[in-house]
């Protein structure tokens, strides 16, 4: 049965969540669209105007800075529907503060009110992430984490409309219409996160550290614990530098460059927001329901070269002001810089969905608040880098802002390759999803239920090809130490790759004793580790397209592991319609030189329930492999 993303909409277990974060990033925005209404509403002079576009984004960002690490600890202290309703109901009380604000136009009750709302959204956006490994399936994380960030951009899109519309439409309503809206968006949210279903603590028996200084050190040195982990949490905050310092051009873009006016403004933030949305929603699809970093290179590259691009659409002033939206789409050559907004943000919802499900799949449960909420930290930390670097780029040196653009995709490509270089499992990952998705059409079956998310297993299957190590690294969300024949190992480029990947490569013992020794040694160190590890146990790819008799190498390496005292389950899987496919040997040599006839062909990955080691015999193994492969070679 197909399987899609939306269905988590008609869930319980998904939806209130969904509802409840969506909400609050449209009420937030709402807001603050609201207060540069009132202003101009108030017709307040340009002085006051320039004080409030400085100080909100410093007010609402400082909790941040402030309040993460305790935000961090709470989170993961409690239980997290308690939790949700808890901040939810905050967001009444500062709501209400701010309608107060707002109907006695006190800028200074609207401001305190923006210190709470960034407090609310400090404590919130802990739970907001953490909260979806404990209510999704690891194959879920992916297409769970799309639609959070689709509903993310799209209530922030929505919100900013809404509340910039407020003043406009009800005139010397306006105060009054805002102050509504807002406690009523504020009430919605809290009355929906009582249907949230209770989600367990992560570590009920933490003991809160009250020491902002220390325990921020402390949150923080944890999103660093894993390479991986660490690299993702870069990757997140860069994402949000390159979106401070995008968006934060696009008024003055929209007016000076494009020649339009505030409404060309939200026309392009659309474009980017729908592109952002898109490209969330895309990346369960592209992935195969599985965590697949493979795609954050594409996002990187990508969103690089589509801020190239808008460069060139469009390097100097607009030869026209006033247009509307309408007269935009129609001037020649401005096709080119919408395409140009909506890749940006195609691009980047790749780049970052994979992001945040790789540091829920890969993080403790017992500290994912935590690090969520250091991550958070650092975040805080690149978003007011980002706005002080575009000022500075701008008011001191001079800069146009299409030559900023230009400034951010070459230092975006320049990230990007350092972080690929530092993890090459990011770019490997990319170039075996490239290879496997461009020539096969795989379909999983109990992968994700049966593969464990952490801890050992050792996974044996059959050997079609010499693409099947890339396939399976392909479909399965965790790193996988493969075995394989020493001359597949050595294949030109595939070698990078799969050393890379630290696989392991063997030899027969007549043919290297030594290489099979190390590798035996290699495997077990890695179970040790509690790695996954993968065998072929015939030992050589099929000549004929059948199963080859196990050879007892899988019971020497599962005898060593007891020996030790760990009892490593055992996965059987199988490959099928391989037989026949791109790189099998029912192609001659000569024959995989020329386009092999079954390009882009349909296979499928077949997982079954582990055995444990104690249990486990080549015999047995091979009898459960045959028997998930059946006829389909």
């Amino acid at each position: 049965m197909a399987h899609s993303q939306f269905d988590l909409l008609r869930q319980r277990r998904f939806l209130p969540y969904f509802i409840v974060q969506a909400l609050g990033a449209f009420n937030d925005n709402v807001y603050r669209q609201a207060i540069i209404g009132l202003l101009a509403y108030m017709a307040v002079g340009s002085a006051e105007m320039g004080l409030y576009a400085n100080l909100a984004p410093a007010i609402f960002i400082l909790p941040y800075f402030l309040f993460s690490a305790t935000a961090g600890q709470i989170a993961e202290k409690l239980e997290k529907q308690r939790l949700i309703v808890i901040t939810t109901t905050m967001e009444i009380i500062v709501m209400s503060l701010a309608a107060v604000g707002f109907l006695l136009q006190s800028m200074p009750i609207l401001l305190v009110a923006l210190f709470g709302t960034g407090l609310q959204s400090t404590l919130f956006g802990p739970v907001k992430y953490s909260i979806l490994p404990s209510v999704l399936k690891p194959e879920e994380l992916t297409g769970g984490n799309g639609l959070v960030e689709m509903g993310t951009s799209l209530s922030i899109l929505v919100g900013m409309i809404f509340g910039g519309l407020i003043f406009q439409l009800a005139g010397d309503h306006g105060p009054q219409v805002a102050a509504v809206s807002v406690v009523l968006m504020a009430i919605a949210g809290n009355t929906v996160a009582r249907r949230i279903p209770k989600v367990d603590a992560g570590d009920p028996t933490l003991k809160v550290d009250w020491n902002l200084l220390r325990e921020s050190w402390r949150i923080w040195q944890l999103t660093r614990r894993q390479l991986a982990v660490r690299n993702a949490v870069l990757g997140v905050s860069w994402f949000w530098f390159v979106g401070t310092v995008l968006t934060a051009q696009l008024p003055v873009y929209a007016q000076a460059n494009l020649g339009g006016t505030q409404n060309l403004y939200i026309f392009a933030l659309a474009l980017f927001s729908v592109g952002v949305g898109i490209g969330s929603m895309s990346c369960e699809k592209l992935s195969g329901r599985t965590v697949e970093i493979g795609l954050v290179p594409l996002g990187a590259f990508g969103v690089s070269a589509f801020l190239l691009d808008l460069y060139f659409a469009r390097p100097g002033q607009a030869l026209a002001q006033g247009l509307s939206v309408m007269e935009f789409v129609r001037a020649p050559g401005t096709w080119r810089i919408m395409l140009d907004l909506t890749g940006i943000g195609l691009f980047t919802g790749f780049f970052v969905v994979p992001l945040f499900a790789l540091i829920q799949s890969r993080t403790p449960k017992h500290e994912l608040a935590r690090v969520i909420s250091g991550m958070n930290i650092q975040n805080a930390m690149f978003i007011v880098a980002a706005a002080g670097i575009g000022l500075a780029l701008q008011r001191y040196l001079g800069w146009t802002i299409p030559q900023v653009f230009l400034a951010l995709a070459i230092a975006n490509t320049l990230v990007a390759v350092w972080i690929f270089s530092i993890v090459p499992e990011f770019f490997m990952r990319f170039l075996s999803w490239l290879l496997v998705r461009t020539l096969y059409r795989l379909k999983l079956h109990g992968i994700e239920k049966h593969v464990p998310d952490e801890g050992a297993a050792l996974l044996v299957c059959n050997h079609v090809s010499y693409m099947d190590a890339l396939i399976l690294a392909a479909c399965i969300p965790r790193p996988v130490r493969f075995v394989m024949y020493y001359r597949i190992f050595n294949i030109p480029v595939l070698r990078w790759i799969f050393r890379t990947a630290r696989a392991i490569p063997i030899a027969g013992a007549r043919e290297d004793p030594e290489i099979m020794q190390r590798a035996f040694d290699a495997v077990d160190a890695a179970l040790a580790e509690g790695e996954l590890v993968c065998i072929f146990p015939e030992g050589a790819l099929t000549k004929d397209g059948q199963i080859a008799p196990f050879k007892p190498g899988v019971e020497k390496i599962l005898a060593r592991a007891l020996a030790r005292g760990q009892d490593v389950p055992v996965v059987p899987m199988a490959l099928r319609n391989m037989w026949g496919s791109m790189w099998s040997r029912r192609d001659s040599r000569l024959g995989r030189m020329r386009l092999p006839r079954r390009l882009r062909a349909h296979i499928e990955v077949v997982a079954d329930e582990p055995i444990a080691a104690a249990n486990a015999s080549a015999a047995l193994l091979e009898a459960r492999v045959r028997a998930l492969r059946g006829d389909a070679a």
